[in-house]
């Protein structure tokens, strides 16, 4: 989180996101989407580089090509449609695609897309002043966006010092009114708020969208079979689970939130019509018929540390060994059978819900995916997002138990802070605008 935060405020993309988690001119003043949606273009404001050079668009063209080879860009599987990336004039550049994609412009405003060159850095909208022992950023001064009549420098009481520590000391040391900000909270650390005195109102929580569930990462055993995939999906009592660490914590059994770019409702679990007592007693009928030798199954979850890891784990294993399973919990990158996935969405398509759920998914729900990644239009792409939806609901290869949590400690002085469903909060846009 601190690293992206760093990103976004220093390295802007052609676009990015305001306050609210919607899309505002980055390096871009302005763009039109032609040819029905397979061209964009975009117009550069005049822009400079942090050593004062100026921005051209033979350099944000090489800069986004850069990006999207990068292999440790976790946006690439999801801008294959990008065909090329050419400079038109010194101001003006295109991005040609293979296929239609109505949500390119929310792809190329996440910091994994911005812009940068080794040696002259970003280009704002700040800059950083002071590195030790902590970035100190001041927003950058901007001539073309500058009030020719008052042409006033970024003062330092407009500076931001970006502190990345542990979330209890981050919640500490707001609780002691030593920061006016602590972003990037999740569940693992949410328990922690009740052993502090902070403002009711300065806890804010997202609307975040994405995913939170268990990935199944070990298909051999007992879950190479998908019923027995199945069984621990519908033991699980997610409202349980959630209530422990949150009250307010909604739980979810679908992987798709809505219908999205889907061509069908979320396809819902077989099980999801039946109370948890007849599922459970379904599955420890399937665990019994699995146990061979008087060898109990044992299945390891990786999920990260704090506290409420630790909630989440008591009720995850409780439901487990309610069907004779037993649980085991292990480091987030350890070895495992079932690995946490807590990712908020970058954008709002089926497939991105799917395809991050995937890991491994049967040979045809892989098949449907990558149908949908190259269909010809949007219609066949809808369609294949709903089929890869039900063979991927049906195949249990994802165990859905809530949407992720995210939260922030917010001091009132910080007046343009705003929930959006990105969990995104741009330095930039935390002050309120002066008179």
């Amino acid at each position: 989180m601190p690293s992206r935060l760093l990103a976004d405020a220093t390295e802007q993309g052609l676009v990015r996101f305001d306050a609210a988690g919607q899309i505002e001119p980055g390096l871009a003043e302005r763009w039109i989407v032609i040819d029905e949606g397979r061209s964009y273009i975009f117009r550069l404001r005049q822009a400079q580089w942090a050593n004062g050079a100026k921005v051209t668009a033979d350099q944000v063209a090489a800069a986004l090509r850069r990006r999207l080879g990068a292999r440790g860009n976790p946006l690439r599987p999801f801008l294959s449609a990008v065909d090329e990336i050419v400079a038109m004039t010194p101001q003006v550049l295109e991005v040609r695609l293979s296929r239609q994609r109505p949500d390119l412009l929310k792809l190329f405003a996440q910091p994994e897309m911005a812009v940068f060159r080794t040696g002259r850095g970003g280009t704002g909208p700040m800059r950083i002043v002071a590195t030790m022992p902590h970035p100190l950023l001041r927003p950058a001064l901007d001539p073309a966006r500058a009030d020719p009549e008052d042409p006033r420098e970024p003062q330092p009481e407009e500076d931001v010092r970006l502190i990345g520590e542990r979330a209890a000391v981050a919640i500490a040391r707001y609780a002691e009114r030593r920061s006016d900000l602590v972003s990037g909270g999740t569940f693992a650390a949410w328990p922690l708020l009740a052993t502090v005195r902070v403002p009711p109102a300065d806890v804010r929580v997202d609307p975040a969208v994405g995913l939170f569930g268990l990935a199944v990462v070990s298909r051999a055993g007992f879950l190479a079979d998908a019923a027995n995939r199945a069984a621990v999906s519908q033991a699980i009592d997610r409202a349980a689970a959630t209530a422990t660490v949150a009250p307010a914590w909604e739980p979810v059994d679908r992987l798709l939130p809505d219908r999205l770019d889907s061509a069908a409702p979320p396809a819902a679990p077989a099980y999801a019509a039946l109370p948890l007592e007849e599922r459970r007693a379904i599955a420890r009928a399937r665990v019994a018929e699995a146990e061979t030798g008087g060898e109990p199954v044992r299945l390891r979850v990786a999920l990260p540390r704090g506290p409420g890891a630790t909630l989440l784990f008591g009720q995850i294993a409780a439901s487990l060994i309610a069907i004779g399973i037993e649980p085991e919990r292990v480091g987030w990158d350890e070895p495992a059978d079932l690995r946490l996935i807590d990712e908020v969405a970058p954008y709002d398509s089926g497939r991105w819900y799917l395809a991050t759920a995937c890991r491994p998914c049967s040979p045809e729900a892989q098949a449907a995916l990558a149908a949908a990644r190259d269909a010809p239009t949007m219609a066949v792409r809808a369609q294949e997002i709903a089929r890869a939806d039900r063979l991927l609901t049906d195949d249990m290869a994802f165990i859905p138990i809530a949407r992720p949590l995210r939260w922030s400690l917010v001091a009132p002085r910080l007046g343009q802070w705003q929930p959006n469903t990105r969990a995104w909060h741009p330095l930039n846009r935390l002050r309120r605008e002066p008179n």
